[in-house]
């Protein structure tokens, strides 16, 4: 069934954006060609055009929203008209391979379709609950407009992929999509990439424990909430044997730099932006706790966050907000906090410090789950299920 896939994204450049990556050489081993169009990074990804390991990558320049919506709606745009410039060039496709946010590739998947093509919707985010989440906003005319365009998308996928079953829910419920129309192909950690290396006693800066959090810092992603829990730490449970480093970066950075800032953090806490793999194993493997301060919002309940199952690949405990898929992921390989109590967050994260080993049973639940029912080894046959589906409907 193999044939000629395209796969769209637009929030992350390629092969930065792990799971399109993974997805990618999926569907590379099982002889699909495969053309991926995305954005340029700012410091990597930075060419126009790459064939890495048999994946031909066509990137095109975006600038990144400033301003609130009305930014998104011009970033969105731009992105669009690129996306459609490169596409055209490629000849015919078999499947177009859509992901989001943004809900606005089904304008070029229906004009792929019209020359035989079939299109796969890869629903990474929930865009409405995204919205409500990040703007607070309430139901104004941007949120039905971004619904409006989520209906659009369902209405002309042929199949749709989700990365777990409350996003599943969502297609056939909202969506109106058929059960047999609708795949979970869960985001999962190469184990193979994920692996410990000798801790770096440097990094702890003299403190006898280092925690860690890892992901994007957008207003959304609750490290806000993970810095008052530490000053919580910090003034309500007398600890300071501690360092943390954040890693990654996003359009809250520089707000969380200054937040840390105001805590009185700035000699307990770094920021390191985004860095390499080998730098960052050496973070997860020197890291006693791993923090996921996704605080309760319609978007985060229903999410499965990539940090969750990457701490868990790396055998690290993980404190965390109680959301329903938070839960679904991690199991018993986290500790939770009643959502968004940044006070109980702090204590937990007290507990695990004193207890090494509470911390490296929990720590081992989270690698086997990583390894067996949560593997990548079981999405991609998902994924391939979905892409057969596809090519027959």
């Amino acid at each position: 069934m193999a044939g000629k896939a395209l796969i769209l994204v637009e929030n992350l450049s390629v092969p930065f954006d792990r799971r399109v990556w993974q997805e990618s050489l999926a569907l590379r081993d099982a002889g699909w060609e495969v053309h991926v169009i995305c954005p340029q990074g700012a410091k990597r990804d930075t060419e126009p055009y790459a064939e890495i390991d048999g994946v031909r990558i066509h990137r095109y320049p975006l600038k990144a929203a400033t301003g609130g919506p009305l930014g998104y709606l011009r970033e969105y745009g731009s992105a669009l008209w690129h996306t459609y410039r490169l596409a055209r060039r490629l000849g015919p496709i078999d499947v177009i391979h859509a992901c989001n946010p943004p809900d606005l590739f089904f304008l070029i998947a229906r004009l792929l379709k019209s020359r035989g093509a079939r299109f796969l919707f890869d629903q990474h985010d929930l865009v409405p609950e995204l919205y409500l989440s990040r703007f607070q906003r309430g139901q104004d005319f941007l949120y039905r407009l971004v619904c409006r365009l989520e209906r659009a998308t369902y209405r002309a996928a042929d199949v749709v992929v989700a990365t777990n079953e409350s996003y599943r829910e969502v297609a056939l419920t909202r969506g109106g999509k058929r059960p047999e129309d609708v795949f979970v192909v869960r985001s999962a950690p190469a184990v193979e990439r994920f692996h410990e290396v000798p801790p770096q006693p440097e990094l702890r800066k003299g403190k006898p424990h280092l925690l860690c959090y890892l992901g994007v810092m957008g207003p959304q992603d609750g490290v806000d909430y993970a810095l008052r829990a530490l000053a919580k730490l910090r003034d309500e449970q007398n600890r300071t044997d501690w360092h943390a480093a954040f890693v990654g970066a996003g359009d809250a950075f520089d707000d969380m730099v200054r937040l840390a800032r105001d805590l009185g953090l700035s000699d307990l806490v770094d920021f390191t932006g985004r860095i390499p793999d080998e730098d960052l194993l050496r973070y997860l493997s020197t890291a006693d706790v791993c923090l996921s301060p996704d605080p309760l919002n319609p978007l985060n309940d229903v999410s499965t966050m990539n940090k969750v199952m990457e701490y868990m690949a790396m055998a690290r405990p993980i404190v965390s907000f109680d959301l329903r898929e938070a839960k679904v992921s991690a199991g018993e390989a986290a500790v939770y906090a009643p959502p968004n109590d940044e006070s109980e967050f702090a204590k937990l994260i007290a507990m695990l410090l004193d207890d090494p080993e509470e911390r490296r049973r929990i720590g081992a639940i989270g690698r086997e789950r990583v390894a067996g029912p949560l593997s990548w080894e079981n999405s991609r046959k998902s994924l391939l299920a979905a892409y057969e589906a596809a090519r027959t409907r």
